[in-house]
């Protein structure tokens, strides 16, 4: 591995349960979490001290911010998707899907795709916040979505394995295939959309190349346990992962070198399963939430 500097910003506390989601508004230092707690909290990076924008019945695992109307949306798990005003602290909206979890909500235009315990995936429109289509192409949970950059594509990770790609605007089954051994908890697109990046339960990291049949480029044994999400660098030069193994992984995206883990015993990492990443775009800090209650801040010196 090179030689590549880590220090711990700070750790962030406040959460009474597992932090399960990150969002950012990118470019501020303005960042959110979600948590087993309920609460919604918002961050600023250089503070020590969250605000709490929302509390909710029960587990939060999805959040996503509407650049358009400057929302937050929230998976409020077994309650439904709630469209939050975090300046003004309240609820404007609310719609119940069903009665399963909300893994992952990812926003295209007016339009929020979300992945639902059910194995279905609601395609909602922002505007009227009603249900324009609703994808029923598996029987066990939809995990992770991936807006493609340039085609009307969307990829979507299944606990069944799967890899299912569909078309933005005509919803149309596009191609689908068995992409792990086990669930698939994150997928990522990169910058031009060429290859698809995913990670699993089965604690591989695979790459599919887009433009041809989302064939199998890599694969690496990344990882010990599980890994729960993949994020690019601001600049897409690097990506991290993180899993169940409490680890945090830095790479090198062009040849997917392994460059830094960032641990407990050499980093004062978390001391559980690390569960979701950013990288900020404010100020290309590391932000890693874990069960262990707290976010953590890193600086990454390459």
């Amino acid at each position: 591995m090179s030689k590549v500097q880590v220090n711990k910003a700070s750790t962030l506390t406040g959460h009474h349960d597992c932090v399960y989601t990150l969002e950012e508004i990118p470019g501020t230092p303005t960042f959110f979490s979600g948590s087993g707690d309920g609460m919604i909290v918002r961050w600023t990076h250089g503070q020590e001290d969250g605000a709490l924008v929302a509390r909710m019945k029960t587990s939060v695992y999805a959040l996503a911010y509407d650049s358009t109307s400057g929302h937050l949306l929230a998976g409020h798990n077994y309650e439904g998707l709630h469209v939050i005003d975090w300046q003004a602290q309240k609820e404007i909206g609310s719609l119940r899907l069903h009665s399963a979890a909300y893994y992952d909500i990812k926003i295209a235009g007016r339009q929020a795709w979300v992945a639902c315990g059910d194995g279905s995936v609601m395609v909602i429109n922002l505007s009227t916040l009603t249900v324009e289509k609703k994808l029923e192409d598996a029987t066990q949970s939809a995990r992770t979505i991936a807006i493609h950059p340039l085609k009307k594509e969307v990829a979507i990770g299944y606990s069944d394995h799967h890899i299912r790609v569909y078309g933005l605007d005509d919803y149309k089954l596009l191609r689908t295939f068995i992409a792990h051994a086990n669930s698939v908890f994150t997928v990522k697109y990169s910058q031009d959309g060429s290859w698809l990046l995913s990670g699993s339960r089965d604690a591989k990291l695979k790459v599919w190349e887009t433009d041809n049949e989302y064939r199998l480029k890599s694969e690496i044994a990344a990882h010990l346990y599980a890994i729960n999400d993949v994020r690019f660098s601001p600049d897409w030069k690097h990506f991290v992962t993180c899993s169940m193994d409490k680890s945090v992984k830095v790479w090198r995206t062009e040849d997917l070198t392994l460059l830094k883990v960032i641990d407990k015993a050499r980093h004062a990492g978390h001391g559980t399963s690390v569960n979701k990443l950013l990288w900020s775009s404010f100020n290309n800090r590391i932000v890693s939430a874990s069960d262990d209650r707290t976010i953590s801040i890193w600086d990454v010196i390459f």
